[in-house]
């Protein structure tokens, strides 16, 4: 099994906070890819590096970032035997290829043919999640059907539904669909699903019929993985996994909450995720 962390955002919020901040306090942020911010005792991005490692899911990762930020990650990457980097050739938030664009862009050059684990490079978990839990209901999916797909989701607040894609699932957690962004009055479902997904090698070649129906769409069609993930779907097994809740650095407020966590409240660093 291989890992995709897609990492070739821009951070506009994030960056246009911090330019805005007064304080001085951020300072040394300005201009860092999101995933390669301190979130306590290292780069948030290395957090997943490390699980990963440690947990034996996969034996390969793979970071497709920009080429902005193509030095700052081979920089960082120099540190791991089991990483490597691959840039989408953007250089501003304009010209972006979008997410899914990436994971194919990942799953061409790297010409990966197995299951892939995708991971959104802004977003941790808290302490319950664990890799080896995902990898063994990951193991029950695929036994029943070896298309099957595997995605998280957590309880989200009636207020935040029109903040995340909405999971409605069965009694047995497959995922019946995902709804964009609802009013709590469009769904009773309170799953929200963050970006972390595993597809199965079977359907890593959807991605090619995807883009194929969007290309001629908006980039916004294409940026959102959840957009993928909505659209497969209806093509294809998909069962969910259930977590507590997540951290997603977005803003500036957002990302000193996550390092607050981890520089005061992380239990087990060496186990965490593992």
């Amino acid at each position: 099994m291989k890992a995709v962390i897609l990492a070739a955002g821009y951070g506009t919020r994030l960056q246009r906070d911090v330019a805005a901040d007064n304080s001085g306090r951020f300072a040394h942020l300005a201009g860092t890819a999101k995933p390669l911010l301190p979130v306590g005792r290292c780069a948030l991005i290395s957090h997943w590096v490390q699980a990963l490692s440690a947990s034996g899911c996969v034996d390969r990762i793979y970071v497709v970032t920009n080429a902005l930020y193509q030095t700052a990650f081979e920089e960082w990457a120099a540190h791991f035997s089991n990483v490597e980097i691959l840039s989408d050739q953007t250089r501003s938030n304009d010209e972006r290829l979008g997410a899914v664009a990436c994971l194919q862009l990942a799953v061409k050059h790297f010409k990966i043919e197995e299951h892939v684990v995708v991971i959104g490079g802004d977003t941790l978990f808290k302490e319950d999640f664990s890799l080896s839990k995902v990898k063994q209901r990951f193991s029950e999916v695929q036994a029943e059907c070896e298309d099957s797909c595997l995605v998280l989701s957590y309880h989200c607040r009636d207020d935040e539904t029109q903040k995340y894609g909405i999971l409605e699932v069965d009694d047995d957690l497959r995922v019946l669909c995902m709804k964009e962004k609802p009013r709590p009055s469009e769904t009773k479902s309170r799953r929200a699903c963050p970006c972390f997904y595993v597809l199965s090698k079977n359907s890593l070649p959807l991605l090619d019929t995807f883009l194929e129906e969007k290309k001629e769409a908006p980039i916004e069609e294409k940026d959102a993985p959840g957009n993928f993930v909505s659209w497969l779907i209806s093509r294809t097994l998909v069962h969910t996994h259930q977590i507590s809740g997540r951290f997603d650095v977005g803003n500036l407020s957002s990302y000193t909450e996550c390092d607050l966590y981890f520089r005061e409240k992380l239990q087990d660093v060496e186990s965490y995720m593992v």
